[in-house]
């Protein structure tokens, strides 16, 4: 005969410490394939959130870190030809982040070599994919603070 399976829902705590764990994980993949690139985990990150044009200030606020750290970050990425530093048509004052063909490319790399987390989700059916993106769209803005509108969940 058939066994009935009980469920626990799951306390805050665990599904803190459950979303803790995998984000500790999925780091530890992304810095390592980062520094595969000669890249910190921070400058691999800045690639990511400047796939469109970014001032150096929300920059900062997409890494969460103060301005002038990131002004080191930027320099490094220039440096290795990955981003470009450019004044803002409306105030020369602001300077925008550009990302680079080449730090396209390199930031594709970091992407496609994190073999542990590309492991984990190939292991998941569509369903679970799917289930996944749509729980991390619902979380993300309330943990982010901003409001609860559709969300594009950022691609590492």
């Amino acid at each position: 005969m058939g066994s009935t399976a009980t469920t626990t829902v799951p306390t805050n705590a665990e599904l803190m410490e459950a979303l803790a764990a995998v984000g500790a994980a999925y780091f530890q993949d992304f810095a390592g394939a980062a520094a595969r690139h000669g890249l910190s985990s921070s400058q691999a990150k800045a690639l990511g959130a400047v796939q469109e044009p970014v001032p150096m200030r929300a920059l900062a606020g997409r890494l969460g870190c103060d301005a002038s750290n990131v002004t080191g970050i930027v320099d490094r990425l220039e440096s290795l030809g990955l981003a470009n530093r450019e004044a803002a048509a409306g105030d020369r004052r602001v300077k925008i982040v550009v990302i680079t063909e080449q730090g396209r490319e390199i930031l594709g790399l970091i992407r496609g070599e994190m073999s542990r987390t590309h492991q984990a989700f190939e292991a998941m059916t569509d369903e679970q994919r799917v289930s996944l993106h749509s729980i991390c769209a619902q979380v993300l803005p309330v943990l982010a603070g901003r409001s609860t509108g559709a969300v594009q969940v950022p691609a590492g």
